[in-house]
């Protein structure tokens, strides 16, 4: 369990690593692409980032064997700084950030450096409409962090479903963990 606790500590720290988006494909231009053999990324211009229907979102996070669920309240502007694959806010710590369409819906790759928390190294896929519910798979490898269980290669799927309105008391950004402990990813983010 102690592993697991570390694997979502890691997608939250996701959430402090992001910089200007590189290059991608379009969906029409990786189609184009994929069927002339081509490389789409290397022509096309960048995917617009997926919206998300604005209110609460309940996020299960199954890794190692084991789910967590969290409720994250989504306002126009949170969407705006924190994309659906948990990438957002603090622009100088990740020296690349890829976003692209794929097959049935977007594939992504970053590479983060989270300071003592190690160099965190992530692809994977987002399917879904960003309406009512999404998916989003990663595996990522963390090197060099100064929590020893921390160095290891990981699996996560996250899934993400729309509740409805955020709850009174909720603003955008905050998260309710399991246990009822409530944090705001962005003023996470602006403290660093």
């Amino acid at each position: 369990m102690r592993v697991f606790a570390v694997v979502a500590l890691g997608a939250l720290a996701l959430a402090a690593c992001s910089k200007k988006e590189d290059k991608v494909a379009t969906p029409d231009a990786a189609a184009s692409a994929s069927a002339s053999g081509g490389n789409a990324s290397a022509t096309a211009g960048p995917v617009a980032m997926p919206k998300r229907k604005l209110g609460l979102w309940s996020h299960t996070i199954a890794a190692e064997g084991a789910n967590q669920t969290m409720q994250v309240c989504i306002d126009a502007d949170t969407d705006s700084k924190m994309s659906v694959w948990g990438q957002a806010v603090s622009k100088d710590m990740c020296a690349k950030n890829s976003f692209a369409a794929a097959p049935g819906g977007y594939a992504f790759e970053s590479e983060c450096d989270m300071g003592e928390m190690g160099r965190v190294v992530s692809k994977g896929t987002v399917t879904g409409d960003f309406a009512s519910a999404y998916t989003v798979k990663t595996t990522s490898t963390t090197t060099g962090s100064s929590m020893p269980q921390a160095n290891t290669t990981s699996e996560m799927t996250l899934t993400a479903k729309w509740e409805g309105a955020c709850p009174a008391g909720m603003k955008g950004g905050d998260v309710t963990l399991p246990g009822g402990m409530k944090i705001n990813m962005e003023a996470m983010a602006a403290k660093k």
